[in-house]
């Protein structure tokens, strides 16, 4: 610990167990404290001021300050802080968010499920599939593929579906019945010479001889995020998801659509589904549902699924599935005016304007001697630092080239993150400007080049 390191952050040393970091680090370096928000920005405890390009956690979608939101958890917590969705009953707020969220799916004729994380609506996606197969005479399909570098959360159920070694390692992860298949990433996984169209058709091919060599009676269901985020930032090749879903469709196989990050504006269209025309059974969604001002997840569940639900459950007596915290009305009245302001303010459209700035200043590191690989689509982005971008070489992992550059980064005013492989993520909030844009990424490249002097000396 050092004289640097203030009280606020010594208690948060001294009791604190984060998560997603070194905790020994953290033990000597400590926390940065942050205290308020504005707009686009957060300040520590210093009163220094950084642009979050990453939304905070992908999420923040209307930056750190709107006060519509605010004011309209203030209104709720005065009319009715609590009420549940359990024995048929249910919060005011929730009915007018159901209709408003029916508006807006990517599924036909959809029922909406709550939770309060993506991580509980992935893991529910993941029991509704066993339930529904169970209820339809098919307890051998119960199998579900996902892919590699794939995220779709913590809890058991969902870190096993996520293809992220670090979520598995130590907890007796993954779970049974997970398969996985390749990442649709050609920078890192396309063979020398093989062409984009090459690789989505060897990837295809992979995906069927798992089906086959596992049995397609007992594969249940196929998960992916139509960008993976915490995987990489990567973008699908053109006719990836063409391939899958047809694969899927010939073997009576649930597409299960994880929009957590992609859900609510982040591609420039209001779901992921939709850039990529996919027709999915499950979507979950959470993050930019409130703006990441509330706690709060959803899973869209396609018709048919309801209706064996529906059946079975009446079977039993109950539909014996749901949390606490389920439709919370603070929740439900925070998604409303967030749902109200995309419209009002055409955060999308606004997301359609800006989004160039973002994806031409990212290519502008394109040849530099420590870019590998950019890309990105909307208002989400990577650099992928590489040792020898000609030959596709990564840094070591242990000499934390990434996570120098995110120092660097944070000295300069931007709050970034890496990503496994030394992959610099952006993903600011949606109402980021076009000069606040300029700004990350000036500060994206004052840190670039501290990096490259650093590796240098």
């Amino acid at each position: 610990m050092t004289a640097a390191i203030t009280p606020a952050a010594q208690r948060d040393i001294a009791h604190h167990l984060h998560p997603y970091t070194q905790l020994r680090a953290f033990e000597r370096d400590g926390p940065l404290v942050i205290v308020r928000g504005d707009g686009v920005h957060v300040i520590d405890e210093h009163g220094k001021r950084y642009i979050e390009g990453m939304a905070g956690l992908w999420c923040a979608s209307l930056g750190f300050s709107e006060t519509r939101l605010a004011d309209a958890a203030a209104r709720q917590m005065r009319t009715l802080p609590y009420y549940h969705t359990f024995s048929g009953k249910v919060p005011g707020p929730a009915t007018d968010l159901v209709e408003a969220l029916v508006r807006w799916s990517p599924l036909p004729n959809t029922r909406v499920l709550f939770a309060n994380s993506g991580s509980e609506s992935n893991d529910t996606a993941f029991k509704l599939v066993r339930y529904y197969n169970n209820a339809r005479g098919r307890p051998d399909k119960k199998k579900i593929i996902a892919r590699v570098k794939g995220y779709h959360g913590v809890t058991a159920a969902a870190a096993s579906l996520s293809g992220l070694p670090v979520m598995h390692q130590h907890f007796d992860l993954p779970l049974p019945g997970v398969l996985r298949v390749g990442c649709p990433h050609a920078y890192q996984y396309a063979h020398d010479g093989e062409s984009e169209s090459a690789f989505v058709e060897r990837l295809a091919r992979e995906l069927e001889e798992t089906i086959q060599n596992e049995g397609p009676d007992t594969i249940a269901a196929f998960i992916a995020e139509p960008v993976q985020g915490a995987g990489g930032v990567v973008i699908p090749p053109p006719g990836y998801f063409d391939r899958v879903q047809a694969i899927l469709k010939k073997h009576d196989i649930l597409f299960i659509v994880d929009e957590v990050i992609t859900g609510f504006g982040r591609l420039g269209q209001p779901f992921g589904s939709q850039v990529f025309h996919l027709q999915p059974d499950l979507v979950t969604v959470a993050k930019q549902l409130t703006a990441a001002y509330v706690p709060m997840s959803a899973l869209f569940v396609s018709d048919p699924i309801y209706q064996v639900v529906a059946d079975a459950s009446a079977g039993v007596g109950s539909f014996g599935h749901g949390y606490t915290y389920s439709g919370h009305p603070l929740a439900c009245a925070v998604a409303l005016e967030t749902l109200r302001i995309y419209e009002s303010d055409d955060i999308i459209g606004h997301v359609q304007r800006v989004a160039p700035r973002l994806q031409q200043g990212l290519r502008r590191f394109e040849g530099h001697e420590l870019v590998g690989h950019v890309r990105g689509m909307g208002l989400i982005g990577a650099i992928e630092l590489a040792e020898d971008p000609k030959r596709r070489k990564p840094f070591d992992p242990a000499r934390g080239v990434g996570a120098y550059f995110v120092r660097r980064a944070q000295e300069h005013g931007l709050i970034t993150r890496v990503l496994g492989g030394d992959i610099i993520a952006f993903s600011p909030p949606l109402i980021i400007s076009e000069a606040e844009i300029d700004t990350m990424l000036q500060c994206a490249e004052r840190a670039l080049a501290d990096t490259l002097k650093w590796l240098k000396s």
